[in-house]
């Protein structure tokens, strides 16, 4: 009896396989993939279950780790609402007459974004902080058309890259401030310094990278004209004055402490807000709310400057796709935790940051934080004989430490950077601070 690899080939006028690699010259053809053959497939489960048990999450070691995604306790209703067929199977409403629901989502996150930033319109999102970095760059060339750009030196590595991605060939150099050696803040006299008329935008961050907030944002924004970036932590909005309130022409963000588990790294929710001056020259797209031909109210994509929608040499930006599903998950989180809760998540951060950092700081050999001046939920934590050995030593205790700062700023070798959140229990960080006791 012919089996269904027979009947397929005989439909397609083919005696082998082989025949369907006929037009592949033969000098560039491989056997086979070195793949083993195919397993049953509960082998298959066990196999792979077997494999994942070498890793160490979050739940296994108490992790410490800053300068990346955050493990903020996500309530159930924020996974039983992203859960629902009709959010996490719809990828972009192409039909969007069809997709009230998704839509009114997407319009309820950007009005709760723009709530946050204090911006008048916010989009449906960027694939994360790191390429809404990007677009604001390219964004703010558009809006002054300077060539120059500005960004903090203390900025993640992985955002830089990215920027530095979206930036080539488009003839625009970023040039980096540095910060105040004592507070961790940006230099402002050094900004000063680096502006020009060709500066066509500025970017900071508040909190910046080493946790600390920026105490200067109205400085910043009269000392120049160029277009004026603020990258925030969603969280941290909660208790301090939205970047529109300094005259923020862009706000950018990652959104996943907003609802989204940190995933092994990935998805994440790029935040994207700005004025209304500029809207049309932000990428991506906006829902609307509006009326239908019988006066209901609906809500539609009332901007699409994606190249999938318009003409290429119109569109915006190429970024093809959105978070939607995770900017729904932000939406809920915001809506169940509410101001006043978010008020609490935020004040709690800043809390157990600085009580982390005082214990800490009372081990000998060890100074936290060494910058002096307010925090958000992470700090840097330096030691005398330098940060590597501790944290191997960490690692050996079941304990994942902060992030090394060497290859990122070489005069900070000797420190880490700290993160603490809800999730921390009492005992994990007892834990913590007996292991680093135990250094020498």
């Amino acid at each position: 009896m012919p089996s269904d690899e027979d009947e397929m080939l005989r439909t397609m006028g083919l005696r082998s396989v082989d025949d369907l690699f006929a037009d592949i010259p033969a000098a560039v053809r491989i056997p086979k993939l070195d793949l083993p053959d195919g397993l049953p497939e509960d082998v298959v489960v066990a196999l792979v279950t077997s494999m994942l048990s070498a890793n160490r999450t979050v739940v296994d070691m108490p992790t410490f780790l800053g300068g990346g995604s955050y493990d903020h306790y996500v309530p159930a209703s924020v996974r039983a609402i992203t859960s629902r067929s009709e959010f996490y199977t719809s990828y972009t409403p192409y039909q969007p007459e069809l997709s009230q629901g998704l839509l009114q989502a997407l319009w309820e996150y950007q009005s709760l974004i723009c709530e946050l930033t204090g911006m008048d319109g916010a989009n449906t999102s960027m694939y994360d902080g790191s390429t809404a970095l990007g677009e604001a760059a390219r964004m703010a060339h558009r809006l002054h058309g300077g060539k120059t750009f500005l960004v903090p030196r203390a900025l993640r590595h992985n955002r830089r890259a990215v920027l530095m991605n979206y930036l080539a060939g488009t003839g625009i150099e970023v040039r980096e401030v540095d910060y105040d050696r004592e507070t961790g803040v940006l230099d402002l006299t050094k900004l000063r310094e680096a502006l020009s008329s060709d500066v066509c935008g500025v970017y900071i961050e508040n909190p910046n990278f080493f946790g600390r907030f920026e105490e200067q944002l109205q400085e910043i924004r009269t000392a120049t004209k160029a277009i004026f970036i603020v990258g925030v932590n969603p969280i941290a909005q909660a208790v301090v004055r939205p970047p529109g309130d300094f005259g923020a022409d862009i706000v950018i963000g990652e959104g996943q402490p907003l609802g989204t588990p940190m995933n092994f790294g990935g998805p994440l929710l790029g935040i994207f807000a700005c004025r209304a001056d500029h809207i049309r020259k932000m990428p991506g797209r906006v829902i609307g709310l509006t009326r239908d031909a019988n006066g209901h109210r609906a809500f539609c994509m009332t901007l699409q400057t994606r190249e999938q929608h318009i003409r290429r040499e119109k569109a915006m930006s190429n970024i093809c796709t959105n978070e939607s599903l995770l900017a729904v998950a932000a939406a809920t989180y915001l809506s169940v935790l509410g101001a006043n809760g978010l008020r609490r998540v935020a004040a709690d951060n800043i809390r157990r940051a600085k009580d982390l950092a005082a214990a800490i700081d009372k081990i000998p050999g060890f100074t936290a934080p060494i910058f002096r001046g307010a925090h958000f939920n992470e700090f840097v934590v330096r030691h005398k004989k330098g940060y590597a050995d501790v944290h191997r030593t960490l690692l050996e205790k079941g304990i994942h430490g902060g992030l090394p700062l060497t290859r990122q700023l070489p005069e900070l070798h000797d420190a880490a950077l700290f993160a603490t959140t809800g999730r921390h229990t009492p005992e994990a960080v007892a834990k913590l601070v007996a292991a680093l006791e135990a250094i020498k």
